[in-house]
């Protein structure tokens, strides 16, 4: 080979090694610079009902960010308050309602976004029972998640609102499966249900009624919390975190068809079931994301209302200042 010809392929070799490299470079630096993070959810991040949360990982929503979300099982929504609130997670899940009960035992955590406008818990009854409101329910029984559980407070509220007391209803613990596999097997005449178990049942034969908990008792959606230090001292993490999961939440009110192909792509336990996760998915549409006029935000009005009703019932002793309990300042409200 003539030298100057080696020269020239010589050149041409560094050169395109150099353009590799700087090509690879933004993503080595991508990848170098995602930040981890551990999000605390209160149960298996394979229910549907975290599907904003799954999506925004599915989609790539976080790390666009700049983080690598770890999702990381709680044992409920006050446990998640209490590891977020000690600093052992940064980010955690619960339902709006939690940092009333966090605060009262002293945990620093706010909510920084709920996730819908309406509540999580629908009262669920067998149809040829024909119960039409939470006063039917006297002498009857109604399987709940848990007696610490939100859902079982916003079954209290509704009874609440048309003179019942936990007394006049044989309400039973169920857990997490039994809640609806009682109710399926018509051993109880109500559950306090979620879009997820309501959809189960209905396709495992069961007609039912569903009356949203708001209609009687405004409880809440679910919500993202943050300690008070963390939002003080990194609110940028926050704002990521916040942002990616409402895209989540958005994907599925805008598509809940497509939502549910990518979503089960992501969590292969519901390989096949792409069906019924779209029932789930429209049902949040329905009774939960819907209606709120910025996505994420908390309605101060509603806390209050909840908190008198958790302070009048003795699941906390005093009431907290509404602004110690959440902040709009991730949601784009005031």
């Amino acid at each position: 080979m003539h030298p100057s010809t080696t020269m020239t392929f010589t050149r041409r070799a560094c050169l395109a090694v150099c353009a590799a490299a700087a090509l690879s470079a933004p993503l080595a630096v991508q990848a170098q610079a995602l930040q981890e993070v551990t999000y605390l959810l209160p149960a298996p991040g394979t229910l549907p009902a975290f599907g904003p949360w799954m999506l925004a990982q599915a989609k790539g929503y976080y790390k666009a960010e700049g983080l690598d979300v770890k999702f990381v099982t709680g044992r409920g929504g006050v446990d998640v308050a209490k590891q977020v609130g000690a600093g052992n997670a940064v980010i955690g899940g619960a339902i709006g309602d939690t940092p009333i009960i966090a605060r009262a035992q002293g945990i620093p955590v706010k909510a920084v976004a709920v996730l819908g406008a309406g509540s999580l818990m629908q009262l669920v009854t067998h149809k040829d029972l024909r119960i039409e409101s939470p006063r039917e329910l006297k002498g009857r029984t109604a399987t709940v998640l848990a007696y610490t559980d939100t859902t079982y407070y916003a079954l209290l509220g509704m009874m609440s609102k048309v003179g019942l007391t936990k007394n006049d209803v044989n309400i039973q613990a169920a857990g997490p499966a039994g809640v609806w596999q009682q109710f399926a097997a018509r051993k109880s005449d109500a559950m306090a249900s979620t879009p997820d178990w309501t959809v189960t049942v209905m396709e495992m034969g069961a007609q039912v009624d569903i009356l949203p908990a708001d209609v009687y008792f405004k409880s809440m959606a679910q919500a993202i919390l943050a300690s008070d230090e963390t939002i003080q001292k990194n609110p940028q993490l926050i704002q990521k975190l916040v942002r990616a999961t409402l895209k989540g939440m958005k994907d599925i009110m805008a598509d809940p068809k497509a939502a549910a192909v990518a979503y089960v792509a992501h969590v292969p336990t519901h390989k096949g079931k792409e069906a019924s996760i779209q029932k789930m998915f429209e049902m949040y549409n329905q009774y939960v994301y819907a209606n709120q006029k910025v996505p994420g935000t908390m309605d101060e009005a509603r806390l209050g209302e909840l908190q008198k009703f958790y302070v009048a019932n003795g699941v906390v002793p005093t009431a907290a200042p509404l602004k110690e309990l959440y902040t709009n300042q991730f949601v784009g409200g005031k």
